[in-house]
């Protein structure tokens, strides 16, 4: 990325040039200077809360994770101008396991990489000229953040909300540690490669489904969401009405202990197709029955071994295992079906228990296909002729009416579904009903252990008298030891006698400490209410959190639309219900944005190659730099440093200014888009940026000044502009509004247009600028630098000082508009040469065609292809098209 900047500072006529390199540090210091960011919760205007999803600090950043940054800094700036007092932080989702792994590869301290790395990254933020809070500046690893985080858990405990519990886990027989399931890939665990083991831990976990009903009925009081978002959090929480069924053992086909299996279903309706019934693997009956018998224990035995998800488990191969019981169908007493084990069952969804109906279920038709069950279809598709209805490889899902069921045939879905019900709700089993009426919910409660030690200590200690037993409040912080060792596989803190040995604080004896930390998600899901509080004390105010929750605009990707944002909900509501706060949704509004992408490049030996790295011949063309060998372009993907599609800030701004970056990520691509990072593209940024800096410059020259008498009356030419440039105030002032960023920006490129040619108009004029037009300009230029101020601030702060007014664009207000000039009294025509478009001018709508004409003349496009030859002919088609025949 090649590029030069001149020198000087005032944008007068002839010095064509905005320094950027010399110019935006020396703002980003004024502003930090001033502390013009730092936030007061006593401030009286009204609050705007804006913040982007922190990072983690894992090294260095590149341009691809700047846009969320600069998004939420563009409202930020915007709504400070509008009169809000705005809270927008920063800070650092800083424990986790990437900082271990660098502590057993590197041989260096997690907290000392950590916080290398957060000093790196911060550096690198700040160079983006983002209006960020940084007193307010948390670091998740930190003590004075998790001490409240500890506190947290206590009240969760204390509420009923945090238990410990068996559960089965991800289990990495080398490493010794409990894997996430995006961390075994094809059974394997990711770093040691061996073969994972499902096991069952203590774990502690949180209540989180005591709230399902309340997360998901809330879900639809989330307007400014992202419809998306709002689809995949339903289908996570996974609200169904079924009905949990008793089927009886046959007679000498059951245990003797045992008189039915439960079986939870929420197709009812298909229980004339039932062709198996089918168990977990950790079922109670299951186990029993393992114990007795070896060949059921090995294939047990091998369904653990692998991922513990529910799409690891959906998406393997479907496995049962015929236990020989066999149960009564409960429709038809003459009907029996056997009994499997399953290796797609779960235990934690309804009763760990499913009926298989395979004509409509496309899992229970590839187990009925595997193990050769009969396929009975029972629901017909609408128009379709019974006699012929055959299901093959496809399950049939959709609708239709019930045939080959007995008293249900003819019946719609709901109604047969509600028949069953009724008919098992009268039958019974002993002294219960047959059926029962459930609601279900996907939703697990949240298991939070995790068998790390760069996590937030969990504060439990374990008497074998007293059982585990909270750390005293008065003992918080227990602080991560520092002298641990990473040279054998394992969590350290289990080999961290010193620190784990303490006695219980309930009766003294010899105790333990919990040696589990909290998942990282954890720290995630209340930071937000962290930033509220200007008290380092104090770090969840409550009366903090009731001024400035929820957050009005939330920015971040698409990645964490389920689990963190579930999990922040989650917790607002769990520590209302402890008296801790008096939200209930943390977000108000939530906006996704899309990537920036980049091509990528690979040298002749296949080594990936930096974009600085390679030239450009042109579409697809390229080679390197340091000996012009060919270097394969590949398609544009997400910038990852691993394939070097990376762009550095520090690269940027050196060459074309922190500004020009801002501006490029804002264009083109509406924001919840991808958007492809090129180099004619951040060119085409630089260009533009200069063209403010020269327009400011011709209105300094042109235009009346500071302070100008503004004229009675407006001439063609004035009022156009006038108009103009209050439409773009009220244009733009709507589009950050609404975040359409990309929109925003090409309103400021048409605005341009009618700028330069007002400017070009001016020149033109013999007898020297009239009044009207003079004010006009000065008032041109006095709206567009407050406009782009939020978009690239140090230009804005440049080119506001050169047109004489004090203190900081930043500071300043949003422009005021003229509602009599916002009325859609101008048109845009677009002018033809010679039978091609040049360009578009902005003329009111009462122009005369002689009006029309002189405007058009006087632009630069047109003087160049006239190339100052008189034109042939100019034809004006009012309010529609100017063609120019030269």
């Amino acid at each position: 990325m090649n590029g030069t900047m001149t020198q000087d500072r005032t944008p007068e006529r002839g010095s064509d040039r905005y320094n950027a390199r010399e110019a935006e540090p020396r703002w980003q210091k004024t502003w930090a200077e001033r502390g013009i960011f730092r936030t007061r919760n006593d401030d009286p205007r009204p609050k705007f809360y804006v913040m982007e999803m922190f990072p983690y600090p894992s090294g260095r950043i590149h341009i691809g994770h700047g846009r969320n940054y600069v998004m939420g800094d563009v409202l930020a700036r915007y709504k400070r101008m509008q009169g809000f007092n705005v809270l927008h932080p920063m800070g650092w989702d800083a424990f986790g396991l990437p900082a271990e792994n660098a502590a057993i590869e590197r041989g260096i301290h997690p907290k000392s990489w950590t916080y290398d790395n957060i000093a790196a990254m911060r550096e690198q933020l700040q160079l983006l000229g983002l209006s960020l809070d940084w007193s307010r500046e948390i670091a998740t690893c930190d003590p004075s953040y998790y001490v409240e985080q500890q506190r947290i858990f206590l009240d969760f405990l204390d509420n009923g909300l945090a238990y410990r519990k068996e559960s089965e886990v991800n289990w990495d027989p080398v490493d010794h540690t409990v894997l996430a399931n995006e961390q075994v890939i094809d059974g394997r665990g990711w770093r040691s490669g061996a073969i994972v083991e499902r096991r069952k831990l203590s774990q502690w976990f949180l209540r989180i489904t005591d709230f399902a009903q309340e997360l998901l009925d809330a879900i639809d009081t989330l307007d400014r969401w992202p419809e998306k978002v709002r689809l995949m959090q339903r289908n996570w929480i996974g609200r169904s009405e079924g009905l949990e069924v008793l089927f009886e053992f046959a007679k000498g086909f059951g245990p003797e202990a045992q008189k039915a299996v439960k079986v939870y279903t929420t197709r009812p309706d298909t229980l004339f197709g039932a062709a198996f019934v089918a168990l977990s693997p950790d079922h109670p009956l299951t186990q029993a029955l393992a114990a007795k018998s070896p060949a059921l224990s090995a294939f047990v035995a091998e369904c653990k071994r692998g991922g513990t998800s529910a799409e690891a488990i959906e998406t393997q191969e479907k496995k049962g295992f015929d236990t020989g019981l066999k149960v009564v169908h409960p429709l038809d007493s003459s009907r029996t079906v056997p009994v499997y084990v399953a290796n797609f069952v779960l235990m934690d969804y309804g009763t760990g228990a499913i009926f298989g109906c395979p004509a409509h279920d496309q899992r229970d038709l590839d187990f009925a296909r595997k193990y050769h069950l009969p396929v009975v279809p029972v629901v017909l598709p609408p128009d379709t002729d019974p006699g012929a209805f055959r299901v093959e490889e496809i399950a049939y899902d959709g609708e239709g009416t019930l045939f080959n069921s007995g008293f249900l045939d003819g019946l719609t879905i709901d109604k047969a579904k509600e028949t069953v019900a009724r008919q098992l709700e009268r039958f019974r089993v002993g002294d219960v009903p047959q059926g029962v009426r459930k609601v279900n919910f996907r939703l697990r409660d949240w298991g939070i252990s995790r068998q790390r030690y760069w996590g937030c200590p969990i504060p439990i200690i374990h008497c074998d008298a007293c059982g585990p037993v909270g750390v005293p409040r008065e003992q918080l912080p227990v602080r991560l030891p520092d002298d641990v060792s990473f040279d054998k596989p394992g969590n350290p803190l289990d080999r961290a006698t010193a620190w784990r040995d303490v006695p219980c604080p309930k009766c003294g004896k010899p105790a333990r400490r919990e040696t589990d930390t909290m998942d990282t998600f954890v720290d995630s899901s209340w930071y937000y209410l962290r930033y509220a509080s200007d008290n380092v004390d104090r770090p969840l105010d409550k009366a903090a959190v009731a001024h400035w929750l929820p957050v009005d605009q939330y920015i971040g990707g698409i990645e964490h639309a389920i689990l963190h944002l579930l999990y922040s909900r989650f917790f607002t509501r769990a520590l209302k219900a402890c008296g801790r706060v008096d939200v209930s949704e943390p977000f108000a509004g939530l906006f996704t944005q899309g990537m920036i992408v980049h091509e990528t490049y690979k040298d002749q030996d296949g080594k990936w190659l930096y974009p600085e790295e390679v030239k450009l011949l042109g579409p697809g063309k390229a080679e390197k730099l340091s000996d012009g060998t060919p270097v394969t372009v590949s398609p544009p993907e997400k910038m990852s440093k691993s394939k070097r599609n990376v762009v550095a800030p520090e690269v940027v701004a050196d060459t074309y200014g922190v500004d020009c970056a801002r501006w490029f990520m804002l264009s083109d691509t509406p924001p919840e888009r991808d958007s492809e990072w090129t180099q004619a593209g951040i060119e085409g940024a630089w260009r533009f940026v200069q063209r403010v800096w020269r327009l400011v410059g011709e209105a300094i020259e042109l235009g009346a000044g500071p302070g100008a008498a503004k004229p009675e009356t407006f001439g063609a030419v004035a009022l156009g502009l006038r108009r103009a440039s209050h439409g773009l105030v009220a244009a733009v002032a709507e589009d950050i509004e609404r975040l359409r960023f990309n929109v925003g920006v090409a309103h400021v490129h048409e605005f341009a247009n009618a700028f330069g040619s007002a400017v070009a108009a001016a020149r033109a004029m013999k007898d020297g600028v009239p009044a009207d037009l003079a004010y006009a300009l000065t008032e041109a230029a006095d709206m567009l630098v407050p406009v782009v101020a939020p978009m690239t601030p140090h230009l804005a702060e440049e080119c506001w000082a050169a047109l004489g007014h004090d203190g900081l664009v930043a500071e300043a207000p949003w422009p005021a508009t003229e509602p009599d000039l916002l009325k859609q009294d101008t048109v845009t025509l677009p002018i033809q040469i010679n039978g091609k478009k040049r360009d578009d001018i902005v003329v009111p709508r009462a122009a005369t065609p002689a009006e029309v004409e002189a405007a058009v003349l006087a632009l630069e496009s047109v003087q160049r292809a006239l190339d100052g030859r008189a034109p042939k002919r100019i034809i004006v088609v009012p309010q529609r098209i100017v063609n120019v025949v030269a």
